[in-house]
């Protein structure tokens, strides 16, 4: 799947699907967030540093998951884009 980005502001938001996950990456002044679920869509979401680093915490909902990407750009989570494929993400 090709990747879908969208940008709002400053921040950029990448979504894409590698063979095992959905991975939806945001990008703000030099600073990442990263958020990714199993590429099935059914288990909880984790919250990275970048879409390589080790998770920090896990979720249920995609809204808490957003809030914790949103503190790690310093940034509501409502400024957040998210690209159409990744409105679903969550459980």
């Amino acid at each position: 799947m090709t990747a879908t980005e969208q940008t709002d502001g400053d921040i950029t938001a990448t979504y894409e699907e590698t063979e095992s996950e959905r991975v939806l990456v945001f990008e703000r002044r030099g600073k990442t967030a990263a958020i990714a679920q199993n590429r099935e869509g059914y288990a909880m979401l984790k919250v990275r540093p970048t879409a390589e680093d080790d998770e920090l915490e896990r979720y249920y909902g995609f809204d808490m998951a957003l809030d914790h990407a949103g503190e790690l750009l310093d940034v509501s989570p409502a400024q957040l884009p998210v690209p159409e494929p990744a409105e679903d993400m969550g459980m």
